[in-house]
């Protein structure tokens, strides 16, 4: 699903402009991150999708691409990131998407917001993914997997908590808020 060629051969330009303030969306899968990139870019707001854009099979540390299953090998390219973040033409530009080597590029974030809801629904958004959502054949990433993660935080970055449990356009709103626009 994450393939390093198809990643770095995709038509994306990265001589697109970002932003003065960067800002991270993170949090476990299903929690709402394309979701809330998505009515970012609806109202005009620049949004990278870094599990789209930016991400590939890679070892954390080196960032050596590898064919291996699991959730801890889901990593962005961080180059890309760096310079992505470093075009300052706009005022703002929201990454979204979580990433296994994001300490190798937090640094270039102004504030990390980390998306969160309760396991009820959580559960209910992983049971209604499709294979275009996630990769099904992951045989390591399962919703048991997720709920886990999700459960104890361990996977996330220390940040601003955003409650997913809402219409879309409040959880928008409450970031918006917290960077003041």
């Amino acid at each position: 699903m994450f393939s390093h060629t198809a990643i770095l051969s995709r038509p994306f330009s990265y001589n697109e402009s970002m932003a003065k303030r960067n800002y991270l969306i993170d949090g476990s899968s299903g929690t709402g991150k394309s979701s809330v990139s998505s009515e970012l870019r609806k109202r005009g707001y620049q949004t990278i999708e870094g599990d789209d854009e930016l991400a590939y099979r890679g070892d954390p540390e080196t960032g050596k691409p590898t064919d291996a299953p699991g959730f801890q090998y889901h990593i962005w390219d961080v180059d890309k990131v760096r310079e992505i973040a470093a075009n300052k033409e706009y005022e703002v530009a929201f990454f979204c998407g979580g990433s296994r080597n994001l300490h190798k590029f937090i640094d270039v974030f102004d504030k990390v917001y980390v998306l969160d809801v309760d396991s009820e629904t959580l559960r209910e958004r992983l049971d209604r993914r499709t294979a275009d959502d996630w990769d099904v054949n992951d045989t390591v990433n399962t919703t048991e997997f997720v709920l886990r993660l999700h459960a104890t935080k361990e996977a996330l970055p220390e940040g601003i908590t955003i409650n997913t449990a809402r219409p879309i356009n409040e959880v928008v709103d409450a970031i918006l808020e917290g960077i003041k626009v």
